[in-house]
């Protein structure tokens, strides 16, 4: 598997060097680095710039499909950054991160941990005071909103995808499954997941776990994988699901898991949610996906009524949570169009 996370695969990152990090939890986690792409050029006035977190079990290179010359987040017109986040595999993460922490003990990182970090890299080492956009999907929803909440003031405008400010108990208790599921692994010792001769079980029951939730049951009744070149319904597990997954290190997505399902910007508000959504000063879009069973629309507009400034947007697929995938044009289409409409929005 360590191969996997190797720039062969995902293209060549730059690195910010933090130093001892001390987390939200008090631990410090030392020499901490964070990952990060660039594309375009950042304009001598540093008021061009997009940052674009990924999602849970993502890299930069995820969220590279959305950048081109004919596309809205344009190379030629933006300076776009691209950060990682703890545990994704290039950033700190358990699989990169020698002794103490490496062998059962990384410490738990937060949505506010990457967000911290992600805020050094903007102003410190590219001197950016105020950001044009800040987007994501699902994790990058989480950072997202963190960045808005945090830093209203550096946010001009928010764009969640498919993602919520505060993790629904729904939400929490689908990914503590898919948690689990990896960590029913006979290799999972000792609050760590140990490499074995069988490493993939859990990780498969983990893929089978996301092929029930990730979609939805209109898209399997469609047979809607056969428009993406799969032949049957185990032909699209093992070269969907599975392929995405067993390549990963289970102890990264593990470790992201919990962040995931412990986003909660009400933290900076004493557990107040309209409180804290009320500090966004962004102009923001809030763009659930149809039928995704993470993040239903409902809980997603429920969010956007207490933003001010926000207008709330569905995009319609049977990829349910997939659709940033843009696995259809209708998709991508969609998609664009939101971040199309929000950057042409006037804000002062």
């Amino acid at each position: 598997m360590s191969d996997y996370y190797s720039e062969e695969r995902h293209g060549p990152h730059q690195y910010l060097e933090l130093g001892d990090f001390e987390l939200e939890n008090g631990i410090t986690l030392p020499d901490a680095k964070l990952a990060y792409k660039t594309h375009g050029t950042l304009n001598p006035e540093r008021d061009n710039a997009i940052l674009f977190p990924h999602m849970w079990s993502g890299t930069p290179k995820a969220m590279e499909i959305f950048i081109g010359e004919d596309r809205p987040l344009d190379p030629s017109r933006y300076f776009i950054i691209l950060p990682g986040q703890f545990a994704n595999g290039f950033s700190s993460s358990p699989s990169n991160t020698p002794p103490p922490f490496n062998g059962g003990a990384f410490p738990h990182v937060t949505i506010g941990d990457d967000v911290r970090a992600q805020h050094r890299l903007v102003t410190e080492t590219f001197g950016i005071e105020r950001l044009e956009l800040v987007l994501g999907w699902s994790m990058g929803a989480e950072q997202t909103y963190e960045w808005a909440v945090r830093y209203p003031e550096m946010v001009k405008r928010a764009l969640p995808f498919a993602g919520t400010a505060k993790t629904t108990p729904h939400d929490y208790l689908f990914v503590r499954l898919h948690e689990n599921a990896i960590k029913s692994d006979p290799a999972w010792d000792n609050g760590f997941y140990k490499e074995s001769s069988d490493v993939h079980v859990g990780l498969r029951r983990h893929a089978e776990v996301w092929s029930v939730m990730g979609l939805c049951q209109e898209f399997y009744n469609a047979e809607a994988w056969r428009g993406a070149g799969f032949t049957s319904l185990d032909d699209f597990l093992h070269r969907f699901w599975e392929a995405y997954f067993l390549p990963m290190d289970p102890n990264n997505l593990i470790w992201m898991g919990w962040k995931w399902r412990h986003g909660d910007v009400s933290v900076h508000t004493g557990g107040d949610l309209k409180a804290a959504l009320g500090r966004i000063k962004a102009k923001t879009y809030v763009v659930p996906f149809s039928r995704d069973m993470f993040f239903p629309p409902q809980d997603c507009e429920a969010e956007q009524k207490l933003i001010p400034h926000s207008e709330f947007r569905v995009v319609d697929s049977l990829w349910a949570h997939f659709a940033m995938f843009c696995m259809t044009r209708s998709d991508r289409e969609q998609i664009d169009a939101c971040i199309a409409d929000l950057l042409k929005e006037a804000v002062t």
